[in-house]
């Protein structure tokens, strides 16, 4: 029998993601697509299902409907055992005229679908990082140590302990201190550099989350890590996870073991897709061990003409003629024109890169039709009058930023003599193709 038989998963999808705006302007944080055909909320989705975890809530909030509209047609469970479900749930204001005021408000407000459920166990697992996870392991974890609450955690640098909550343990990973996002925290036995932090997402025996949550409530408080949690160490069992225990079949020894990334800032974002890129990634997209589910592809195959590609991503429907692609991905049904220029860029659905156009260190968000000869990630200062630009030098461009040009007529591809390819990569079409070494 299966150790998730009985567990009831809530998702926290509800997040507004203000760090990654402007790729958040119009849509919320788990939404944001991710490498070629992914969104953030399909990682801790699919590590639920490949967990044999199939009966999901959605708890969404903020410019939820892009992620609606995603798991409607990505996510039916049909796929998958059709009893189950992955359902979509937007604050019911059952309490009042409030929208969710934190994570633990999120689950008190739908306290009736957990009551309604009778799990054994509540697994209450956030939606915005990059990460595999089998959290069979976590409940076996969690029952042999006879925990009311279990908390994953994993090491993280000090000067970011102000990014997580941060625990403190005995050396029987009971959890002694819990503190969220301090300026400062210990460090970790045996570690001068690294504490332990929660990755937010916690197992809870059903009974004990119920009663948290209308105690919660009662007293005013709202969230798990500044409230709940704190407030449950004297008087429950509170068990901290090692998530470099967590196995997955299927890794490759090139990849980083416990790969976990939290893409709450653009600058993360960003870097987390180089992760994926290459013969050996860091992390690898393709595990068929262990899949990422993505939305269903109706888009054509992707066509190169001719042009010099280096470590990157061309997604279904793509058009590239005669272009330069070093160290960039792009998304479904992008064109890159003639002599165009991409290197370290993300480039997202439905976009065109106009011919002679230079693009370093960008995000180029959906929609954007690109004139000919423009530059970007040039020149910084210009850059900074137009787009949203980080401290590191990455360019945001929004959405629609540039408008679609006159309507032309689509790109041909004439038949070349043969491929020639540099590297032994195979080739993808029989047009003319050099992949640089």
């Amino acid at each position: 029998m299966s150790p998730t038989r009985n567990v009831l998963a809530i998702v926290m999808a509800g997040g507004e993601g203000s760090r990654l705006h402007p790729l958040t302007a119009e849509r919320c944080k788990p939404a944001v697509p991710f490498n070629g055909k992914h969104r953030i909320v399909d990682f801790v989705l699919s590590n639920l299902v490949n967990s044999e975890i199939y009966s999901i809530y959605l708890l969404v909030q903020y410019k939820s409907q892009s992620l609606i509209e995603h798991v409607r047609s990505s996510w039916t469970m049909t796929r998958f055992i059709p009893e189950h479900f992955v359902t979509v749930v937007p604050p019911q204001m059952r309490n009042g005229p409030e929208w969710f005021q934190g994570t633990a408000d999120s689950a008190y407000q739908n306290i009736h679908l957990i009551e309604s459920f009778r799990p054994d166990i509540v697994a209450v697992f956030g939606a915005d990082h990059i990460y595999r996870m089998d959290v069979r392991q976590m409940v076996e974890f969690h029952r042999a140590h006879n925990a009311h609450v279990s908390v994953a955690t994993l090491p993280v640098p000090l000067p970011l302990c102000h990014q997580f909550g941060m625990v403190e343990t005995d050396a029987r990973h009971r959890i002694s201190n819990f503190v969220e996002k301090p300026q400062t925290a210990r460090p970790m036995p045996g570690s001068k550099t690294h504490a332990l932090a929660s990755m937010g997402n916690y197992l809870f025996n059903a009974d004990v989350l119920l009663e948290a949550l209308k105690k919660a409530h009662a007293a005013g408080h709202s969230d798990f890590g500044r409230d709940i949690l704190p407030g449950m160490l004297r008087s429950h069992r509170l068990m901290a996870y090692d998530f470099h225990t967590n196995r997955i079949p299927g890794t490759a020894p090139f990849e980083e073991h416990g790969y976990w990334r939290d893409v709450g800032t653009i600058d993360a974002y960003f870097n987390a897709h180089f992760d994926t890129l290459g013969a050996t990634p860091r992390f690898r997209m393709s595990n068929r061990e262990w899949p990422i589910y993505a939305s269903p592809d109706q888009a054509e195959s992707a066509q190169i003409e001719n042009g010099v590609l280096h470590r990157s991503v061309v997604g279904s429907g793509c058009v590239v003629d005669g272009a330069s692609l070093d160290h960039t991905m792009l998304r479904r049904s992008v064109v890159v024109e003639r002599d165009a220029q991409l290197e370290h860029c993300i480039v997202m659905e439905r976009s065109r890169i106009g011919q002679g156009t230079r693009i370093r260190r960008a995000i180029i968000d959906q929609d954007n039709d690109i004139p000919p000869n423009e530059e970007i990630g040039i020149d910084p200062e210009a850059d900074r009058q137009r787009f949203a630009v980080t401290d590191s030098g990455i360019v945001v461009v929004p959405r629609m930023f540039f408008p679609a040009r006159a309507q032309r007529p689509a790109l041909t591809l004439s038949p070349a003599a043969g491929p020639q390819v540099r590297s032994s990569d195979r080739v993808l079409t029989d047009s003319v193709f050099r992949v640089a070494a």
